[in-house]
């Protein structure tokens, strides 16, 4: 009985995967540094932020992240900003305040 469970495994796990692919390369970069992300399109980018962000020693609340200009939200996902593979984030320091030039 094993062996009809693990030839019906592998088509189940074709079924799954979008047609693009499951998972995106996305580049994350603050101009001084480059971080690479491998994620799944469904995943919400909250935990790409966030990664980035220890990793950099930034606190997430203090940079905001652009994708083609636009805010990335911590609930969106590769899927609903239609990315591609090989997609970037850019990441800039979050203007707090009128402070004097």
């Amino acid at each position: 009985m094993s062996g009809e469970n693990e030839s019906g495994s592998p088509s189940a796990e074709r079924n799954e995967a979008p047609a693009g692919g499951e998972h995106l390369n996305i580049k994350v970069t603050d101009n001084n540094n480059e971080v690479f992300f491998k994620i799944k399109r469904s995943t919400k980018l909250e935990k790409l932020m966030t990664a980035f962000c220890e990793r950099q020693g930034k606190n997430v609340d203090s940079v905001r992240f652009l994708f083609e200009g636009q805010r990335v939200q911590k609930t969106d996902t590769p899927d609903s900003l239609e990315m591609t593979d090989g997609d970037t984030l850019e990441v800039h320091q979050e203007q707090v305040g009128g402070g004097s030039c």
